[in-house]
């Protein structure tokens, strides 16, 4: 029984110890005004689940319910489920070409962060980030590529056919505020 609760006890007190850092990191980032390692590192993970998220429903889209050209696009649903995500005030997120050949005008790199990154994701980098002041909060400004991985990519984007297997021919950008 000693023995049980020492252990618990000792498993509280570094639960403590561990939270005293964090919040003391917190802290700490609340006094400079930049956000702390643990909540970029929250964002980040966000970003991560957002874009998996994402890109998982826009492949099931195309598998299960594009069959030809007359089929509404899954890229075309992910814009319209971007558009409501932002409109909604959750984060921001867009959808851009990397191959210089939009299906879309509006799917071009807009700003600095934007066009930095796709020249990255074109280079083979996998993701780009960068924090970032928006509206007086830090803001976590993020890219993820977006590769062909169905030939069904193909029917609507046939320049897409000459792509190398895995390099990206669209992005997603995304810019959460960091809490």
């Amino acid at each position: 029984m000693y023995r049980a609760t020492s252990l618990l006890v000792s498993g509280v007190v570094l639960a403590g110890l561990s939270a005293g850092f964090l919040l003391a990191d917190e802290a700490s980032s609340e006094k400079t005004g930049k956000p702390s390692k643990a909540a970029i590192e929250r964002t980040r993970k966000t970003v991560r689940m957002l874009d998996d998220v994402y890109k998982t429903a826009v492949v099931l889209i195309t598998d299960k319910y594009v069959h030809d050209e007359n089929d509404f696009p899954a890229g075309s649903a992910a814009i319209a489920l971007f558009g409501e995500v932002e409109k909604k005030g959750w984060h921001g997120v867009r959808l851009i070409d990397v191959s210089g050949q939009p299906y879309d005008p509006e799917n071009v790199a807009k700003d600095d962060f934007e066009k930095d990154a796709v020249r990255q994701l074109r280079d083979g980098k996998d993701y780009v980030e960068k924090v970032v002041e928006k509206d007086g909060k830090p803001a976590l400004r993020a890219m993820t590529p977006i590769p062909v991985v169905m030939q069904k990519c193909v029917m609507c984007h046939p320049h897409y056919a000459d792509a190398k297997k895995g390099a990206a021919v669209g992005a997603i950008s995304y810019t959460l505020t960091i809490e």
